[in-house]
């Protein structure tokens, strides 16, 4: 896959599969986040950018706790046989949300101020 893969624990590849997943959806957060702040920036101003901001600053969060946490899986399953040593992927799913949430907020802010 890249140069975080080390052995191969299943054929299925379901732990990197995953993590290009979780890659994608920062990627899609940074573009949604970009997009809204310059669609919103003319009628909203500083703001709109700001919120770009922390948006921006939320995809790049996913990216590296994504990361991170595809490491201690592979790491669990290549020596555990299992994945004991894991745990609950809440800090991604919840940037995610939070990103969401911030978005939304941004286009009823555009709506309501246009």
């Amino acid at each position: 896959m890249n140069a975080l893969s080390g052995p191969v624990f299943d054929v299925g590849l379901q732990a990197e599969r995953t993590a290009l997943a979780w890659r994608r959806t920062a990627l899609a957060m940074a573009v949604g986040a970009v997009g809204a702040g310059r669609l919103a920036a003319p009628v909203l101003g500083t703001p709109a950018l700001a919120a770009a901001a922390i948006g921006l600053a939320q995809a790049a969060l996913v990216t590296v706790v994504a990361r991170r946490r595809y490491r201690v899986v592979h790491g669990s399953l290549t020596t555990h046989g299992d994945l004991t040593g894991v745990r609950q992927a809440g800090l991604p799913i919840a940037a995610l949300a939070c990103s969401g949430l911030l978005v939304g907020l941004l286009a009823l802010a555009f709506v309501l101020g246009g």
